[in-house]
């Protein structure tokens, strides 16, 4: 009895995986009673290689030399000490009206030689600015796009191209017409 038990256990186990592979793969009926399916042996599996383009945003900055004008600030005490100065020296010159004439004149060109005298910055300097603008980069990638897969069914061998690996068997639909 022990005899026939263990190539009984063997072909139970052979028989049982066969089943499960066709489990993953439910009974698939159509309308059409002359397709069926079967198993075929993978003799070769190619990858088939492609390259996928992808654009990519990304920011691009740069450093730059900036030349900025100061603005000038005068000073009020200037401007007042000037047209004092500049009436007391006006209010010398001439007589009656051309006095007071060249004292009033005195007074404004001495606000502007004190103002301009007390003025302080007025001149150039350097800064640095960043400045950043947005750049399109193209990515390129080299990708399996699919595989070239010969198989062999009933003798009869055939190439196919798949977007997976089937491993070493492959489920085949056969399908089966008259020809004309």
């Amino acid at each position: 009895m022990t005899k026939w038990l263990f190539p009984a256990l063997v072909l139970s186990l052979v028989t049982t995986g066969a089943l499960a592979q066709d489990a993953r793969y439910p009974n698939q009926t159509q309308n059409d009673d002359n397709t069926h399916y079967g198993w075929a042996d993978v003799l070769r599996v190619d990858p088939v290689y492609g390259v996928a383009r992808t654009e990519v945003p990304r920011q691009e900055c740069y450093d730059q030399q900036v030349v900025t004008q100061a603005p000038s600030q005068g000073s009020a005490a200037g401007t007042i000490l000037g047209a004092v100065v500049g009436g007391v020296l006006g209010s010398t010159v001439g007589r009656g009206n051309g006095r007071t004439a060249a004292t009033v004149a005195g007074a404004v060109a001495g606000g502007a030689v004190g103002n301009a005298a007390t003025q302080s910055g007025g001149g150039e300097y350097q800064s640095t600015e960043t400045h950043c603008r947005q750049v399109a980069a193209v990515s390129e990638q080299r990708r399996i796009m699919g595989y070239d897969v010969e198989y062999r069914y009933r003798g009869e061998v055939y190439l196919s191209r798949l977007n997976y690996d089937p491993g070493e068997r492959l489920r085949v639909r056969v399908s089966v017409s008259p020809a004309d």
